[in-house]
């Protein structure tokens, strides 16, 4: 019986991960690797956790613990990275369970440590996100909000384009403006190298901040690091052609990734689903010079989500003549491409329509829950009451009518209406 004991309680924990926006399909993969990062101990009791922050005194109503003996498991669990531990001026420490990606999953590849195997760990992370894809197709692929968004290299803006740039579109400007700043290593290139795939670009660049960066520093997860070593992280990503990209939100920008093509999971979403818009774009796209271009490739080979390639230039006098050619809906307009053309031929042009962008995490959660299918989740947090989860039942179901029946509902609450009212409560 004791296997059925252990599979109800990662099961039970794979429920809970689920009922946030950004989940997790069960598979006997990710039950292996709940197994490498939570104890079945651990597991049922993460699987009792609100997704909404909670202190030490609830997690002790909720799991009928002493209070300091819940404190101690909450401070493993944070040391560990499974756990985001905010320690505000004034009140208790507040916690809580981020979802696999932003999240736990990168957090226990984020340093070298020796208390799992990260090698074995890797291998099933290859497996679950790289060769079952459901995982990656939920996360990337469901509803118009996306967890991420990618920033333009600043230094191939001209100086018209550069006006046009506001502040949360700046990667340096989040650097600048962070109240914690933290770098670990990259846990796509780290998981590619135990399984013999990983490139060449650097390691140590990824980026977190404010919150989640402090509690990742304040457990040796991560390094903290200044402003001038974040900014000088950011010169580093470019000149190695990596795209940054971080959260979709305009306030406390808790990550930017530095991202490869050939590593990096958002990236490879955008080339295998590009279709579906599982990244959100900048608010530029690159013009070529398709007079002068000369075929070179150079920005074809750069690119990281195959979207430019090589045509035929039509030259009657040429006729072996190619020039690059950009397919302007799989393009993420990270300007990767102006910096590796040698001849500059490639510019930024500003899109026709402004990407939309969530005023911050909670603004995004909503969003997304509701495209989903489980804004009741949200409403109803802990569904311990039976009237609460009849009421979570009835919404379930409206939530799953056709789309135009949700349609109203769902363009109110992405309205200013909804901007409004999180400024006004200070999310």
């Amino acid at each position: 019986m004791a296997h059925l004991t252990v599979r109800s309680a990662y099961q039970k924990l794979t429920d809970r991960i689920n009922l946030y926006p950004q989940g997790a399909p069960p598979s006997a993969t990710l039950f292996k690797i709940l197994q490498l990062l939570f104890s079945e101990v651990e597991a049922a009791l993460v699987a009792q956790l609100p997704i909404k922050p909670f202190t030490a005194k609830k997690a002790a109503r909720l799991w009928r613990k002493p209070e300091s003996e819940a404190q101690k498991v909450l401070d493993t669990l944070s040391g560990r990275g499974v756990l985001v531990d905010v320690l505000p001026e004034n009140g208790p420490a507040v916690y809580c369970l981020p979802p696999p990606m932003a999240g736990f999953f990168e957090f226990s590849l984020m340093r070298l440590r020796s208390d799992i195997d990260q090698k074995l760990l890797a291998e099933l992370f290859y497996q679950y996100l790289n060769v079952e894809e459901e995982f990656i197709k939920q996360l990337f692929c469901r509803g118009e909000t996306q967890l991420g968004r990618v920033f333009v290299h600043e230094s191939a803006l001209s100086a018209e384009n550069s006006l046009h740039v506001l502040d949360y579109e700046r990667a340096a400007e989040i650097v600048r403006t962070a109240r914690h700043i933290g770098v670990g290593i990259c846990y796509c290139r780290h998981k590619m190298e135990h399984v013999g795939r990983a490139c060449a670009a650097e390691q140590d660049i990824c980026l977190t901040f404010n919150n989640t960066a402090a509690s990742l520093t304040r457990h040796g997860i991560a390094r903290r690091i200044d402003v001038g070593e974040g900014l000088d992280l950011l010169q580093k990503a470019r000149s190695q052609r990596l795209v940054q990209f971080g959260e979709n939100v305009r306030q406390s920008v808790n990550f930017i990734c530095n991202c490869c093509g050939c590593c990096c999971e958002a990236m490879i979403a955008a080339r295998r689903f590009g279709f579906l818009h599982p990244v959100h774009t900048s608010n530029f796209i690159p013009v070529i010079d398709e007079m002068a271009c000369s075929g070179c490739g150079k920005c074809v080979e750069t690119c990281p989500v195959e979207a430019l390639g090589l045509v035929t230039a039509k030259d009657p006098k040429h006729p072996k003549k190619k020039i690059a050619r950009l397919n302007k809906d799989l393009c993420l307009g990270c300007a990767v491409c102006v910096a590796a053309c040698p001849q500059e031929y490639i510019s930024l042009d500003s899109r026709p329509q402004r990407v939309i962008t969530p005023l911050n995490s909670t603004h995004r959660a909503v969003v997304m829950a509701i495209e989903r299918g489980k804004l009741q989740n949200l409403i109803f947090d802990v569904q311990a009451h039976w009237n609460h989860r009849a009421l979570a039942a009835i919404l379930g179901v409206i939530l799953k009518l056709p789309p135009f029946k949700q349609a109203m509902a769902s363009r109110q609450m992405k309205s200013r209406y909804l901007e409004y009212v999180l400024q006004k409560l200070k999310y």
